[in-house]
């Protein structure tokens, strides 16, 4: 079910400005953490400061996020809002808030969040590169690794996802002081009805459940310098199995072998042994903002 949350994601990284929620959604992610995405999973290996890999700390107090940018919906109309008359045994007559929430579509979703405040890594640039020395090579050997460089919280905030095109939820609320009907995320409010609704949570603490991060990609010129050898040797491939095998295989007179995005890691794995070492550590790795396409591999799943 997990490609019903991908609108959600993508939504949420253009949204705020970059953040990413956690996977899953109850998951803590505090700044230092270095984590992998395995099968769609985000697997948190350790943290720079618990794990003593880093001594200079220096984070931020609390840093005060835009609110606007954190309440957004997708697919998502009000088909009724209004205030209504109701009876008790007990309180006799009261009004009650009620709000009809309709869905278009499969993922469709509305979240609402409300003073959201981060903490961030404030010495990034000075500590960067000896994270890479020590984080491939020194303490580690990782080779692929996300590390979270700022973790965001909201006083509270409220998501529901449609798992089906048509979904509905119907909610009320009795608060006397409600002037207004759009009581989605309000603590008072309560389910009524639903239909084809996949996740519906209000979160009322200060979870580090967003995130941005920095990931670790391999220097561009080495990279260009890699690719380019490697047409260079498939297009000489064809010549030298003419000489080599007592056999006629066929070939394509031009061939340009397919640049995959996996290159990274083929570089990586063609090194000669002792060619990356903490003196050349700098030449081959550095720090890249974690961005959509690494929001994508939440949702990737290769099977066991």
């Amino acid at each position: 079910m997990d490609g019903i949350y991908t609108n959600f994601y993508r939504n949420f990284y253009r949204r705020t400005d970059g953040f990413i929620p956690a996977k899953p959604l109850n998951l803590n992610l505090y700044p230092g953490d270095f984590f992998q995405i395995k099968n769609g999973e985000i697997i948190i290996l350790g943290n720079i400061y618990r794990n003593n890999i880093i001594q200079d700390i220096e984070l931020t107090t609390a840093i005060h996020l835009n609110p606007s940018g954190w309440s957004f919906s997708d697919g998502v109309t009000k088909p009724y809002s209004g205030r209504s008359n109701g009876y008790g045994a007990i309180e006799g007559q009261f009004e009650y808030s009620k709000q009809i929430l309709s869905f278009a579509d499969k993922g469709s979703f509305l979240f609402k969040a409300e003073s959201p405040e981060s903490v961030k890594i404030n010495n990034w640039n000075e500590i960067q590169q000896q994270l890479i020395i020590k984080l491939t090579q020194t303490i580690y050997s990782f080779r692929e690794l996300y590390l979270v460089t700022e973790s965001a919280t909201t006083a509270n905030s409220t998501l529901v996802i449609a798992s089906n095109t048509g979904a509905e939820l119907e909610i009320a609320s009795d608060t006397e002081n409600f002037g207004l009907v759009d009581i989605f995320g309000h603590h008072t409010a309560k389910t009524i009805q639903s239909r084809e609704i996949e996740y519906y949570h209000r979160e009322e603490k200060r979870k580090p459940s967003f995130f941005k991060a920095k990931k670790l990609i391999v220097q561009d010129e080495k990279l260009e310098v890699f690719i380019s050898d490697l047409i260079t040797k498939a297009m000489n491939t064809s010549e030298w199995a003419n000489n080599f095998f007592e056999y006629e295989f066929h070939h394509d007179a031009i061939y340009y072998p397919p640049i995959k995005q996996n290159t990274q890691a083929s570089l990586l794995d063609m090194l000669q042994a002792n060619e990356l070492n903490p003196n050349t550590a700098l030449l081959y790795f550095k720090w890249s903002d974690a961005n959509l396409d690494d929001v994508e591999k939440l949702f990737q799943s290769y099977g066991n």
